[in-house]
Order: structure tokens, then C-alpha cells, then sequence
């Protein structure tokens, strides 16, 4: 199908494009699945607030990277659902998502008290989604937020100029023993 690119003024000045039907109508880009994954090296408790990540090592730590979230550096997306997948089976910790336009300066270690969102991270910090318990019906420990659900969505994203990716801090709301090696 051939679409039809119109180029429009926003109050604020900016020039902004929509797409539009040969019917006329305007043409809504189709969702997106953007996935981030990690294995944690800690096994046994978390305590509640604790840092999921991928090292203990403060050296080598990073945040979730969501790459691809826009189509262009500096573009915005709305986020209207969210989920979690925990390898273990029998979880039922709370979970809440941290998410910056940057990589964050706050607490990255695996298994370690959170600190986001720091004073340091103000300008980068976009928005937090709260998971609710994660549940399991046979298979993998599982959370979603939507729009319809607690936890926060929708909510518009938008990345940094020079980048069309998002960060994450993953932390847990209540206390949690998992495997070695857990993918999350």
C-alpha cells in the first residue's frame, strides 16, 4: 500500500510528519516488541529493593539496553504494555522498571541495595513501571502491566538525540530467592 507523507507545524514549531492513507485516513505505525535480557549470577535472597542485573561486579555492570525503541534518534514512543519473565518458577516478587534516555549513574550491581533514580540521574530519568507479583501457571515466573492493569502505562518515551535506545534498572519490590544463572 502507497502512503501519502504530509508535513505539518506544531504550536511549539517543530515539523512533524503523518502518514495518510489512499483512503485518506491516517495511517497508525503498528506496535513494536522491544526485548531486553539478562542472566543474574546471584543465587539465593534478595532483599526487597534489590538490583536485578547481569554482574555483581560494579565495573562491568549496565543497565537493560531496550535498543531500537524509535525509529529515529531523539524519537518518541508510547509504552503500553510491559512484562517480565523470570526463569525460575514459584516467584512472586513485585518488580518495578526504572528507565533513563541514558546510561544511569545509579546502583547497576546485581543483588545490591537500588539508588534509583539519583540526584545525578534527574535529567535522564523518564519514567518508572511498576510490576505487579509475578505469578506462574506452570511455566516461567510472569508479570504485565498494560494500560488496563496497575503499573503505570501508557506513557510517552522519548530517547536521547543521538540514540534510539532506552536503559533499565530492574528492582525488586519485595524480598526474592533466585537461581544461579536465572535469566531475566
Amino acid at each position: 500500500m502507497n502512503f501519502i507523507r504530509v508535513i505539518g507545524t506544531t504550536i511549539s514549531g517543530d515539523h512533524k510528519a503523518i502518514l495518510v492513507n489512499p483512503n485518506g485516513g491516517i495511517a497508525f505505525p503498528q506496535p513494536r516488541t522491544i526485548k531486553a535480557e539478562k542472566f543474574i549470577p546471584a543465587a539465593g535472597a534478595y532483599a526487597a529493593e534489590d538490583v536485578l542485573s547481569d554482574t555483581t561486579a560494579a565495573a562491568t555492570a549496565t543497565p537493560f539496553k531496550f535498543q531500537g525503541i524509535t525509529e529515529t534518534n531523539g524519537g518518541r514512543v508510547t509504552i503500553v504494555r510491559a512484562s517480565v519473565l523470570l526463569q525460575t518458577t514459584n516467584l512472586t516478587p513485585r518488580l518495578t522498571l526504572y528507565l533513563f534516555s541514558k546510561t544511569p549513574t545509579s546502583n547497576l550491581v546485581d543483588n545490591v541495595a537500588n539508588t534509583a533514580p539519583i540526584a545525578a540521574d534527574m535529567g535522564i530519568y523518564i519514567e518508572k513501571i511498576d510490576f505487579a507479583a509475578t505469578e506462574d501457571l506452570g511455566g516461567v515466573s510472569e508479570t504485565v502491566a498494560t494500560t488496563s492493569t496497575y503499573g503505570n502505562l501508557p506513557f510517552s518515551v522519548q530517547t536521547a538525540p543521538d540514540s534510539q535506545t532506552i536503559y533499565g534498572i530492574l528492582v525488586t519490590r519485595d524480598a526474592v530467592t533466585a537461581t544461579a544463572n536465572d535469566r531475566v
